[in-house]
Protein backbone atom coordinates (compact mmCIF):
# COMPACT_ATOMS: atom_id res chain seq x y z
CA UNK A 1 0.00 0.00 0.00
CA UNK A 2 1.25 3.25 -1.17
CA UNK A 3 1.74 6.05 1.51
CA UNK A 4 -0.70 8.41 0.44
CA UNK A 5 -3.36 5.56 0.30
CA UNK A 6 -2.25 4.92 4.25
CA UNK A 7 -2.83 8.57 4.92
CA UNK A 8 -6.31 8.53 3.15
CA UNK A 9 -7.03 5.29 4.90
CA UNK A 10 -6.01 6.38 8.23
CA UNK A 11 -8.07 10.05 7.58
CA UNK A 12 -11.65 7.80 7.07
CA UNK A 13 -10.63 5.83 10.32
CA UNK A 14 -9.82 9.15 12.05
CA UNK A 15 -13.54 10.97 10.82
CA UNK A 16 -15.33 7.35 11.82
CA UNK A 17 -13.36 7.42 15.21
CA UNK A 18 -14.38 11.20 15.97
CA UNK A 19 -10.11 11.57 17.17
CA UNK A 20 -9.63 14.65 16.70
CA UNK A 21 -5.98 15.57 17.15
CA UNK A 22 -5.55 12.87 14.57
CA UNK A 23 -8.19 14.03 12.06
CA UNK A 24 -7.57 17.48 11.84
CA UNK A 25 -3.48 16.53 10.93
CA UNK A 26 -4.43 14.31 7.95
CA UNK A 27 -6.73 17.02 6.91
CA UNK A 28 -4.21 19.10 6.53
CA UNK A 29 -1.59 16.85 4.75
CA UNK A 30 -4.15 15.40 2.51
CA UNK A 31 -4.83 19.30 1.51
CA UNK A 32 -0.86 19.41 0.81
CA UNK A 33 -0.71 16.15 -1.23
CA UNK A 34 -4.01 17.21 -2.88
CA UNK A 35 -2.44 20.34 -3.94
CA UNK A 36 0.81 19.25 -4.74
CA UNK A 37 -1.36 17.07 -7.14
CA UNK A 38 -2.99 19.84 -8.94
CA UNK A 39 0.19 21.80 -8.94
CA UNK A 40 1.91 18.88 -10.67
CA UNK A 41 -1.28 17.21 -12.60
CA UNK A 42 -0.61 14.06 -11.78
CA UNK A 43 -3.18 11.04 -10.54
CA UNK A 44 -0.63 10.05 -7.38
CA UNK A 45 2.30 11.02 -5.40
CA UNK A 46 4.94 8.59 -5.62
CA UNK A 47 6.12 7.70 -1.57
CA UNK A 48 9.33 9.99 -1.77
CA UNK A 49 7.51 12.76 -2.57
CA UNK A 50 4.64 12.15 0.05
CA UNK A 51 7.58 12.05 2.50
CA UNK A 52 8.76 15.50 0.96
CA UNK A 53 5.27 16.77 2.10
CA UNK A 54 5.75 14.85 5.63
CA UNK A 55 8.65 16.41 6.13
CA UNK A 56 7.98 19.79 5.16
CA UNK A 57 4.85 20.24 7.47
CA UNK A 58 6.76 18.03 10.66
CA UNK A 59 9.26 21.46 9.73
CA UNK A 60 6.70 24.01 10.45
CA UNK A 61 5.17 22.07 13.08
CA UNK A 62 8.62 21.89 14.82
CA UNK A 63 9.70 25.42 14.51
CA UNK A 64 5.78 26.58 15.39
CA UNK A 65 6.94 24.69 18.73
CA UNK A 66 9.66 26.89 19.27
CA UNK A 67 8.18 29.80 18.52
CA UNK A 68 4.88 28.79 20.91
CA UNK A 69 7.32 28.14 23.61
CA UNK A 70 9.21 31.24 23.51
CA UNK A 71 6.09 33.17 23.56
CA UNK A 72 4.76 30.93 26.82
CA UNK A 73 2.05 29.71 25.15
CA UNK A 74 2.72 26.37 26.27
CA UNK A 75 -1.01 25.03 25.06
CA UNK A 76 -0.46 25.64 21.44
CA UNK A 77 3.06 24.31 21.57
CA UNK A 78 1.48 21.15 22.77
CA UNK A 79 -0.89 20.95 20.18
CA UNK A 80 1.53 21.26 17.91
CA UNK A 81 4.01 18.62 19.23
CA UNK A 82 0.93 16.41 18.77
CA UNK A 83 0.45 17.16 14.90
CA UNK A 84 4.28 16.21 15.04
CA UNK A 85 4.21 13.05 16.40
CA UNK A 86 1.42 12.06 14.10
CA UNK A 87 3.45 12.89 10.94
CA UNK A 88 6.46 11.45 12.40
CA UNK A 89 4.76 8.28 12.69
CA UNK A 90 4.59 8.14 8.66
CA UNK A 91 7.91 8.96 8.17
CA UNK A 92 10.88 6.05 7.74
CA UNK A 93 12.81 5.68 10.58
CA UNK A 94 15.78 8.25 11.29
CA UNK A 95 19.38 7.33 9.82
CA UNK A 96 21.42 6.28 12.91
CA UNK A 97 23.68 8.24 13.37
CA UNK A 98 26.77 6.34 13.63
CA UNK A 99 26.01 5.81 10.07
CA UNK A 100 25.80 9.29 8.81
CA UNK A 101 29.15 9.25 10.60
CA UNK A 102 30.73 6.37 8.25
CA UNK A 103 29.47 7.98 5.36
CA UNK A 104 31.08 11.46 5.99
CA UNK A 105 33.74 9.92 6.61
CA UNK A 106 33.65 7.81 3.51
CA UNK A 107 33.07 10.77 1.45
CA UNK A 108 36.11 13.29 3.28
CA UNK A 109 38.25 10.36 2.43
CA UNK A 110 36.99 9.79 -1.47
CA UNK A 111 36.89 13.75 -2.08
CA UNK A 112 39.82 14.60 -0.52
CA UNK A 113 37.82 16.99 1.55
CA UNK A 114 40.56 18.82 3.86
CA UNK A 115 38.95 22.12 5.43
CA UNK A 116 35.58 24.11 5.67
CA UNK A 117 35.53 25.04 1.66
CA UNK A 118 34.98 21.23 1.42
CA UNK A 119 31.41 21.70 3.21
CA UNK A 120 28.94 21.49 0.45
CA UNK A 121 30.81 18.79 -1.23
CA UNK A 122 30.33 16.30 1.56
CA UNK A 123 27.08 17.13 2.46
CA UNK A 124 25.79 16.90 -1.04
CA UNK A 125 27.23 13.41 -1.16
CA UNK A 126 26.16 12.37 2.08
CA UNK A 127 22.39 13.43 1.51
CA UNK A 128 22.82 11.52 -1.98
CA UNK A 129 23.50 8.76 -0.27
CA UNK A 130 20.36 8.83 2.23
CA UNK A 131 18.63 9.86 -0.30
CA UNK A 132 14.49 9.24 0.56
CA UNK A 133 15.71 8.16 4.03
CA UNK A 134 14.60 10.16 6.92
CA UNK A 135 17.44 12.59 7.57
CA UNK A 136 18.32 15.46 9.70
CA UNK A 137 20.37 17.74 7.57
CA UNK A 138 21.25 19.92 10.66
CA UNK A 139 22.68 16.96 12.12
CA UNK A 140 24.84 15.98 9.00
CA UNK A 141 26.07 19.32 8.65
CA UNK A 142 27.32 19.18 12.20
CA UNK A 143 29.11 16.27 11.62
CA UNK A 144 30.89 17.23 8.93
CA UNK A 145 31.81 20.96 10.11
CA UNK A 146 33.43 18.65 13.33
CA UNK A 147 34.98 16.34 10.67
CA UNK A 148 36.48 19.20 8.42
CA UNK A 149 37.16 21.71 11.09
Amino acid sequence: MSLQLKINTDLKEAMKAKQEPLLSTLRLLKADIQYELTKNGAQELNDEQVIVLIKRSYAKRTDAIQMYEKANRNDLADKEKGEAEILKSYLPPDVPEDQIIAAVEKFVIELGASGPKDIGKVMGKVMAEFKGANIDGSKVSAIVKSKLS
